[in-house]
């Protein structure tokens, strides 16, 4: 199997053969990320090839470095996008809004969408606060906000009661609430 900078490498020279390669290492990955958000395999598989070309589209001019995590928030956006508009089509439940409505207080909004200093600086107090957090805390954060995961899951996965999970979360948005206040967000 290739290393990333290989693969990124033949995204360069626009070889086809770098989104097979792609494909084989990050490709369930992929999967995993949009599954997470749309429960829909099928759709699921759509945001993998739409990753792909995306991908494509975007190497040159991006190195990504590491890769998996170039695709990887490729494939969450685009699952997001997805979700959002079958919630257009259809009114739903799921994961997703529970997990939106859980950051909501905590994640500032930016105000026009377009700023992107903005949005790299908040990224980068969110890389921070979460390299503070003790590893149990930071996977289980990820699991319920990167990749949609149900407390139910998350508490089996972890050998944890729900409400342990729940409250762990709570104390975290409000730790992150405190920690974005004071870089000025």
């Amino acid at each position: 199997m290739l290393e990333d900078k290989q693969i990124v490498d033949l995204y360069w020279e626009r070889s086809e053969e770098a989104i097979a390669e792609t494909d084989k290492k990050y490709g369930r990955y992929c999967h995993y990320v949009a599954y997470q958000i749309l429960a829909d395999n099928e759709d699921a598989e759509e945001i993998v090839n739409d990753t792909y070309l995306k991908t494509w589209n975007t190497v040159p001019p991006n190195r990504p470095d590491p890769l998996k995590g170039y695709v990887g928030m490729i494939s969450n956006q685009l699952a997001l996008d997805r979700y959002d508009s079958k919630k257009a089509l259809k009114r739903g439940g799921g994961q997703l809004p529970a997990v939106l409505h859980e950051l909501a207080e905590c994640i500032p909004a930016d105000d026009d969408g377009e700023d992107i200093g903005y949005s790299v600086a908040l990224r980068d107090s969110l890389k921070r606060f979460l390299r503070s957090l003790p590893e149990r805390t930071r996977t289980i954060f990820v699991r319920r906000y990167w990749y949609v995961t149900p407390i139910s899951e998350i508490a089996k996965e972890f050998g944890m009661k729900e409400s342990n999970v729940a409250m762990l979360m709570l104390r975290t948005r409000l730790k992150l609430k405190e920690f974005l206040e004071k870089e000025g967000f």
